[in-house]
């Protein structure tokens, strides 16, 4: 599996829709148009505090109020997911 987004919209605290993206950290806001597409959302406004939260975290949250339109759910979460990155943090063994 590539690195990309994995997008997950949240209602009462449960993912109701969700889906994974291929792209590269820096392309998260193009591959966020795709998803939105893919799960027929209108894309949410990306604010400065969504900005610093995926570059410090490499996540973002979009609530009710970031949308134009009305959404049929609480929250949209997206993280970049790298599955390179975790295989070197799996063991906190040196290998021998």
């Amino acid at each position: 599996m590539p690195a990309g987004i994995w997008v997950r919209l949240i209602k009462r605290n449960r993912i109701d829709k969700d889906v994974t993206v291929p792209c590269l950290h820096a392309d998260w806001q193009d591959a966020l148009n795709i998803a939105c597409r893919q799960m027929d959302v209108g894309k949410p406004m990306v604010l400065a505090r969504h900005e610093r939260d995926w570059d410090q975290f490499s996540q973002a949250r979009f609530l009710k109020e970031h949308f134009l339109e009305d959404v049929p759910f609480d929250r949209m979460e997206v993280e970049f997911i790298d599955p390179e990155k975790k295989k070197k943090k799996d063991s906190p063994y040196p290998a021998f």
